[in-house]
């Protein structure tokens, strides 16, 4: 494992001294620059994980800041996964408050400024999250999010949500990106990992990201397990960040769906096996083994389908 520091001349007197922000890199292309220019300009610590990458992140990223001492640069000898990446950026990390950033997200200018406000409202708030963007300014789904618990996960699967208008508590649909945006910072079951403010005093409680999930779900993890020891988790509308998602997984889509179903199985044998009956465990299970085969299918077909058009061609 490499560690590199740069430094140039920066005026840092109006960055914020009290969040470091952590992200954690796979190649990520030029967005990794992007991402981090936008984080420079409000904090004077940045830590850069990178697992390995085999594009131009870094060289990219080296290039444009050759001697920014708010930078730290950790390189890796293999990709270890997101949990595992961002406990050593923790690690490193010299702050009270940690901003867990994904490389392909851009923070808007005083999105720091205004997570770290509402965070320091309520010392029982653990962690904090905005409001994530397409490209076309609509919100996505893990902005904001109600915990998938088995009888939700079914739910959503057998399309029975549209039935919440009716029987809201019993179809409760945890995509709550389709409600009303909220007026002001609300408390939530959980946000994404995407863009994450937590408290240094929350992590060393609660304990550090869950390494055995490798990519995805692990996010989920660390809010079940902040709320079990009495966390809040805010979600703040008026923080707006442009998330450019899917943008390091979509080279390796089954690679990628292969370790999001198998977190998703974790997550629920994890907290919810002894909660409900073992039927609907099984019928959760199988659902997710069915939506990772139909999502390989489809990927497999689609990239059968470019070789033959290549060939016409």
């Amino acid at each position: 494992m490499l560690k590199q520091k740069f430094s140039r001349n920066r005026w840092i007197n109006n960055l914020n001294p009290c969040v470091s922000v952590v992200i954690v890199n796979y190649n990520a292309g030029l967005l990794l620059t992007d991402c981090v220019d936008a984080a420079l300009e409000q904090t004077q610590q940045v830590i850069v994980v990178d697992n390995a990458s085999s594009d131009s992140s870094l060289s990219e990223l080296t290039r444009e800041f050759p001697s920014e001492h708010c930078l730290q640069i950790i390189r890796l000898d293999k990709n270890v996964g997101f949990a595992a990446g961002c406990n050593i950026g923790l690690k490193a990390a010299t702050a009270s408050f940690i901003l867990f950033l994904n490389p392909d997200c851009i923070l808007a200018p005083g999105a720091v400024d205004r997570l770290l406000q509402v965070i320091k409202q309520d010392n029982y708030i653990g962690m904090v999250g905005g409001r994530l963007l397409n490209s076309d300014g609509s919100e996505q789904g893990g902005s904001r999010r109600a915990i998938p618990t088995p009888w939700r996960s079914l739910v959503r699967a057998l399309g029975l949500y549209r039935l919440a208008k009716y029987w809201p508590r019993l179809f409760f649909d945890f995509h709550l990106h389709q409600q009303p945006l909220p007026e002001k910072p609300i408390e939530i079951e959980a946000i994404s990992g995407a863009l994450m403010l937590v408290r240094r005093q929350a992590i060393e409680e609660v304990g550090a990201w869950d390494e055995d999930y490798f990519l995805h779900c692990e996010d989920l993890d660390w809010c079940m397990r902040f709320r079990q020891r009495g966390w809040k988790i805010i979600f703040v509308p008026d923080v707006q960040i442009l998330h450019h998602k899917g943008a390091c997984s979509q080279a390796r889509p089954i690679f990628v769906a292969w370790h999001k179903h198998r977190g998703m199985m974790r997550f629920y044998q994890k907290f919810f096996h002894d909660q409900y009956p073992a039927i609907l465990m099984w019928l959760v299970f199988i659902g997710v083994w069915m939506r990772f085969a139909a999502v390989v299918t489809f990927h497999t077909i689609s990239y059968l389908g470019s070789l033959a058009g290549l060939r016409r061609g």
